[in-house]
């Protein structure tokens, strides 16, 4: 579904997400229920919680808009990939861009940084994220396309 039909079929049920999103990876656009994690400049969490099952889920992070340090690289998207999520929205930086842009993966962050982040497992899980006006609230659910990223609390597929 393209989110412009879900605006115009859904109105007050959908919400967007006004941040202006680069957009990485062969998937260009991508669905499912909201999955989050918290985490400023380290990634630790992240990686651990890409590595569970994600079952058509989409991976929501709030890094703060830090553009400082990648929360992403290539190796943490081929797992990401790997383990059946649907994609991943991260407030803040990713890196390997030109790499992550050739996969088969969903990707849509707010910057590009070359630097690593720290690895000291610091930040929350399955917690509601506010970024771009919207609440990103686990078991909620995300539409997000070349317009665009939507929230609903329901499924709209």
């Amino acid at each position: 579904m393209k989110t412009a039909d879900l605006v115009d079929a859904h109105g007050d049920d959908v919400h967007f997400c006004n941040l202006p999103f680069l957009k990485l990876g062969k998937r260009t656009s991508f669905a499912g229920p909201i999955a989050t994690v918290k985490c400023f400049e380290d990634n630790a969490l992240l990686k651990s919680e890409l590595q569970k099952p994600g079952e058509g889920q989409v991976m929501i992070v709030d890094g703060g808009g830090s553009s400082r340090v990648a929360l992403l690289g290539d190796q943490i998207a081929m797992i990401l990939r790997d383990n059946g999520w649907a994609g991943i929205i991260i407030n803040g930086a990713v890196r390997d861009s030109a790499e992550i842009n050739g996969m088969d993966v969903g990707v849509f962050c707010v910057s590009v940084s070359p630097k690593k982040s720290v690895k000291d497992g610091a930040g929350k899980t399955g917690i509601p994220i506010q970024f771009g006006g919207v609440t990103f609230t686990p078991g909620a659910f995300v539409y997000v396309d070349a317009d665009g990223v939507l929230t609903s609390s329901r499924d709209l597929r």
